[in-house]
């Protein structure tokens, strides 16, 4: 007697049947998308990334469908986009939530309780690395480094900056974002869902009112070196002194502005406000 693969869920390498395509009211308006983006290369094959992002727009991830679309438009093979699909972890490959909820777990996010939030926010909405929630809202992952040490522990919501978290502070954030309440980034334009984050990654304008004017910069600690390079006079400090003046003396220098964008996390604390059972600082000098 033979028994089938399928008995035994075993593969036979069948390859899959095509993608099917987007309806022809939505390929579409995505061909019109397309034209424009390929407009912007002198070589059309250069436009896949700005492409992969249109379709993951469409429907919150890279489907087959998406990235047949991309092979039809830009004359590339199917497997010449899928090398760049899962390749990089911006392009999502299966369904995922209204927000990504990004917990840098890089080294000094880590040490300022980066982990200790991951691990929170795990247990808080009962999901793992990459997993959503069962409303849909939320998708968590742990990231790399996203250039915001001096504000560390960051997390990004759909690539937008929420600065100094903690386990209580990440916990309220996407307890808001699964109610619906509108989340401030700490910098940054106002969230906007994931499918429309995608769009603008496209290369497509952020037609929201005061969006781009909301967009911002850098915040004071980002700067101090690069203001310190022109010559010009130190900001108040960002960062305690280790030894010397008191915390309680004025500061000086001009900038008043070290209060704009203040860090909860002024080292070295005799503890971190995120990871209360590791030491912020060196608990004695070096040598002794």
């Amino acid at each position: 007697m033979t028994t089938s693969s399928s008995d035994h869920g075993v593969s036979l390498g069948m390859p899959e049947l095509p993608a099917p395509d987007y309806p022809d009211d939505v390929r579409a308006r995505l061909e019109q998308d397309a034209r424009e983006i390929i407009a912007r290369y002198p070589d059309s094959r250069s436009a896949l990334l700005p492409m992969l992002h249109l379709v993951q727009s469409e429907e919150g991830h890279v489907t087959r469908t998406g990235m047949q679309f991309c092979a039809d438009v830009l004359e590339l093979t199917t497997a010449e986009v899928a090398a760049v699909a899962t390749f990089y972890t911006m392009y999502r490959r299966r369904p995922s939530g209204d927000y990504q909820v990004g917990v840098c777990t890089n080294t000094l996010c880590a040490v300022m309780g980066g982990d200790a939030i991951f691990s929170a926010l795990q247990e808080h909405l009962g999901v793992g690395n990459g997993e959503t929630t069962d409303d849909g809202k939320v998708t968590l992952e742990h990231i790399e480094c996203n250039a915001a040490c001096d504000y560390a522990p960051v997390m990004m919501v759909n690539w937008e900056f929420f600065d100094n978290q903690t386990p209580e502070s990440a916990k309220r954030l996407v307890d808001d974002l699964r109610a619906g309440q509108q989340a401030e980034p700490t910098r940054g334009a106002p969230l906007c869902s994931f499918k429309e984050t995608a769009r603008i990654l496209a290369g497509f304008p952020d037609e929201r009112d005061g969006a781009v004017e909301a967009s911002g910069g850098a915040g004071p600690a980002s700067l101090a070196g690069l203001r310190l390079a022109k010559g010009e006079q130190p900001a108040a400090r960002v960062v305690h002194p280790r030894e010397g003046r008191p915390h309680h003396e004025p500061r000086t220098g001009t900038a008043a502005d070290a209060d704009v964008h203040p860090s909860s996390h002024d080292a070295p604390q005799d503890t971190s406000a995120s990871d209360p059972s590791h030491p912020a600082g060196p608990v004695a000098e070096e040598g002794q």
